[in-house]
């Protein structure tokens, strides 16, 4: 059970002197290396809600905190009377939940998404009755059962899953584990995206089982399939090749190394009635992608939409390269005319970096042609003014002469 939270009676934390200035200016986080680290502050179990301070004594707000994180401060409020407890998570979900259902009426989107909504390393995503929870700081662990109770208030859903299985707990040091905290799930949910239905399994896969983020480039991609053939590497759950089947495509490819997603994406295909123009191939995408390119295969629309190939800065250079050999192998297969849309959710490669890396790897397969559409993710991933890295998502579709 989450302890009770007493403003007057939190831990407080001091920052060094000269090290205010960027909270105070609106960013959410303070480092480490920022802050007095008393042996006593240090002592403090990771997660710990604390009143934050500058040097002076002048209180700037609640914040949780991880003395073995980097991020070590997370702000949640300005306030430092503010009492964080389930009306402090009714009244920040609510209005994100008013938000999301402004942009859209479906009840299908990210509710909340970490410090853009206020809520710092929380994720939370909806599936009509249906909520998948990710607590990506040591903070927001601590604090999960809060968050439920405020879900259970403000939507009387059937279940809430917990999915938390992201890489970057380990950099909080949290385990990781999936788990049903509310009702009960026994089967994949269905999910309503541009008027076309999906089967999605919240137990597993990647992310919270379903990517709301690419719910409008999705729709862009579905716009150039009519009467073309389409191919959509690293398919995951059929977003975009199901898509561009109900759109008019003549014949939709699926790629994706996972047998149990593409037999998801097969169901969904059902669904929507389009599975006579669908096909689902088990294959790693750039072993295919060369297969294909060695048989003079060509199709009217190529989409490749790979998981994060840079999932940390060591990893930035080689990450990068692979972008640039993805756009060369998949331009190789479009069709003079044709369309190629490829996008990077690696929040270590810049948009300028991607775009780069695109024009790199075009050059090297001999293509031109323009760019359609630079673009990003949904606008139920909001970016925090001050987080410009948590516009992780990079998406390029162009036109191939």
């Amino acid at each position: 059970m989450t302890e009770i939270d007493i403003p007057a009676e939190r831990p407080t934390l001091r920052l060094m002197p000269g090290r205010a200035k960027r909270l105070r200016q609106g960013h959410p986080w303070a480092f480490s290396n920022e802050l007095a680290m008393t042996p006593e502050i240090k002592a403090l179990p990771p997660g710990t809600l604390v009143t934050v301070m500058d040097a002076g004594g002048e209180k700037l707000g609640v914040a949780t905190f991880n003395p073995h994180s980097l991020i070590a401060l997370r702000i949640l409020d300005r306030d430092a009377g503010r009492a964080i407890d389930q009306s402090f998570f009714a009244d920040r979900l609510g209005r994100a939940m008013a938000l999301r259902d402004l942009l859209w009426d479906s009840g299908h989107y990210r509710l909340a998404f970490s410090e853009a909504d206020g809520l710092p390393g929380l994720v939370v995503d909806r599936y009509g009755p249906v909520v998948a929870v990710q607590a990506n700081s040591a903070g927001m662990e601590r604090l999960t059962p809060l968050a439920v109770a405020a879900l259970g208030e403000l939507l009387a859903p059937r279940a809430v899953v917990l999915r938390n299985d992201s890489p970057v707990r380990g950099l909080e040091g949290l385990d990781s584990y999936v788990r049903v905290a509310l009702g009960d799930l026994d089967e994949p949910v269905e999910i309503v995206e541009n008027g076309a239905r999906f089967l999605a399994d919240l137990g597993e896969g990647q992310k919270t089982g379903w990517f709301h983020d690419q719910r409008d480039n999705r729709a862009f991609a579905a716009s150039l399939a009519r009467g073309r053939s389409v191919i959509d590497f690293y398919t995951h759950s059929g977003g975009f090749a199901i898509q561009a089947a109900l759109a008019g495509a003549t014949m939709v490819t699926a790629v994706d190394r996972s047998e149990s997603s593409l037999a998801l994406a097969a169901r969904s295909a059902a669904l929507n009635g389009v599975e006579g123009v669908c096909r689902f191939v088990k294959a790693e995408a750039f072993g295919e992608m060369a297969r294909l390119a060695q048989a003079g295969e060509r199709f009217g629309l190529v989409i490749a939409d790979p998981p994060a190939f840079v999932k940390s800065k060591k990893d930035l250079a080689a990450g990068a390269r692979g972008y640039r050999k993805m756009t060369r192998m998949a331009a190789a297969l479009v069709e003079p005319g044709g369309f190629l849309l490829v996008a990077s959710c690696s929040h270590h490669v810049t948009p300028e970096a991607f775009g780069e890396e695109v024009r790199h790897g075009l050059a090297a397969a001999g293509r031109n042609g323009r760019i359609l559409r630079a673009a990003g993710a949904a606008p139920d991933h909001p970016v925090h003014p001050f987080l410009p890295e948590s516009a992780y998502l990079k998406v390029e579709a162009l036109q191939l002469d």
